[in-house]
């Protein structure tokens, strides 16, 4: 038991990790890891297949903000990640773990029948709650698996075991081709119902407490205000940047941002504990995440919206590929993600994670400036984003390993809902960014849908490299030596 004290009480952070037992894999043990890993692969999963139905989407609800579909989902992620993170610091990992998944389910079930595209948003921003799985699992897996499995486990839980990352893009096109775009929200309703009832048998709770005051009001403030930023960015274009409503949006995010960073500094117990943030490997290891997660997810929204245009319209770029057609583009990504994540489990014993995550976005940076380059060959396009997948693979599966080496197991969900945090308001924005500079390089409208210029796919690729570029520069500026912080003092 450890005791500390926290402006002023006394706070106590009760038990510790059961993986310090001896012991290795068991049949039940596996069963529960493989649980695991698949809900993860179902929010991995949830970028491509929305991407992929996204035009179908768009053109069902004669609407020109599909974008929302994904910005909406990541952004209950961004502000449920440290509210449930405290949550499973205070009651449980494997409790908040089990109510995500559930609760997901249910969104997918909204959006699965909804009637209109405010719904349909609605019932997918609730599927957001996937995004804190990631921090849980792998703050689960540390407190109560073998100390020997613990390194491989994390590594492979955030970016799979190969069971659905080559022949997700395949299933993808075959549910969207069959059984159109609300076949892939059945598809989560069915699947996260399943692994609930799976992790709940196989799963031991953690026995680690850290008892903390839930932070309502930041979480209110944090929400109103990212949301307001994102309606002025999503909707500028349309409205004119300098235009009323765009500029009152603008305002009204920015204002509850400096709201909830004043509240962050004089509550004790805030949603974002800036304490922690304020420690040097746990901020860059957010930053640098966070970029990472921003640029895989740009790339899965811009890369079957170029390979699914038909080539005879003359945009310089497409291939005119369907939805099982365009699994061909996307496998070799979804494998080379997998190879990714067993290079950082294999390799983290002997090299540091940092290294792994720079030399992740590295791909990352130079697949994608390629391909804003050049895009007009099949082949290609298929080897680049093979390497932005293995970059990618490595950039996720370095997060939880250097948030292990920073934090002490009472603070992991804690610091990992930081990370998560990053990990979702940056990929809300960046494709937000994205399709508002596409909104501006529309070539024309045809059928509802709009089609962009080649210099507007070129640009975006080019937004994702420099995302990519600038993580790999918050992760050079880790420490060479990190010294695990502390549970929080006064």
């Amino acid at each position: 038991m450890d005791l500390a004290s926290h402006g002023g009480d006394t706070l106590v952070a009760t038990g510790e990790p059961t993986a310090s037992a001896t012991g290795g894999w068991t049949p039940r043990l596996v069963l529960s890891f493989v649980s695991m890993v698949l809900v993860l692969e179902m929010l991995a999963c949830s970028y491509l297949m929305i991407s992929v139905a996204l035009p179908q989407i768009s053109s069902h609800f004669q609407t020109t903000q599909g974008v929302w579909i994904l910005t909406a989902f990541l952004l209950v992620g961004a502000v449920a990640s440290p509210l449930l993170g405290k949550l499973a610091d205070t009651h449980g990992k494997r409790k908040i773990l089990l109510a995500c998944v559930v609760l997901s389910a249910l969104g997918a079930l909204i959006a699965a029948v909804a009637p209109t595209f405010p719904i349909l948003v609605l019932g997918w921003a609730l599927t957001g709650l996937l995004s804190p799985c990631l921090f849980l699992v792998y703050a689960l897996i540390r407190d109560v698996y073998p100390p020997r499995t613990v390194t491989m486990a994390v590594s492979i839980s955030t970016t799979g075991m190969g069971l659905i990352a080559v022949p997700s893009p395949f299933f993808t096109g075959w549910i969207v081709d069959n059984f159109g775009f609300r076949g892939v929200f059945w598809f989560f309703v069915i699947g996260l119902s399943l692994l609930a009832v799976i992790i709940r048998a196989t799963t031991e709770e953690s026995p680690v407490r850290l008892p903390a005051r839930i932070d309502l009001i930041g979480a209110a403030l944090l929400g109103i205000g990212l949301a307001g930023l994102l309606l002025g960015i999503s909707f500028g274009p349309d409205w004119g940047w300098t235009a009323p409503s765009t500029l009152a949006w603008l305002a009204v995010g920015l204002l509850f941002m400096l709201a909830w960073f004043v509240s962050a500094r004089k509550l004790r117990d805030p949603i974002i504990d800036l304490s922690i943030l304020a420690q040097r490997p746990v901020a860059l290891t957010s930053l640098s995440s966070g970029l990472c997660w921003a640029a895989i997810a740009a790339f899965v929204m811009l890369l079957p919206m170029m390979v699914m245009t038909p080539a005879e319209l003359g945009l310089g770029y497409g291939f005119g590929a369907d939805a099982s057609g365009y699994a061909w583009f996307h496998a070799p990504d979804g494998a080379m993600t997998l190879v990714g994540g067993f290079l950082v489990g294999a390799l983290v014993p002997r090299v540091r994670p940092k290294l792994m995550m720079v030399v992740g976005l590295a791909f990352v940076t130079v697949g994608s400036t390629l391909l804003a380059v050049s895009h007009d060959s099949k082949a290609i396009v298929i080897l680049l984003a093979a390497v932005i997948g293995l970059g990618g693979g490595m950039g996720y599966a370095a997060t939880p390993n250097l948030l292990i080496e920073a934090v002490p197991p009472q603070l992991l969900a804690t610091a990992g809902a930081i990370s998560s945090t990053a990990g979702n308001v940056l990929p809300a924005i960046l494709p937000v960014l994205v399709f508002a500079m596409l909104n501006s390089h529309i070539a024309f409208v045809a059928e509802g849908s709009a089609l962009y210029s080649d210099a507007g796919i070129s640009i975006g690729f080019a937004m994702v490299a420099g995302t990519a570029l600038l993580g790999a520069l918050a992760a050079i500026a880790i420490p060479r030596k990190i010294r695990q912080a502390e549970v929080p003092s006064a």
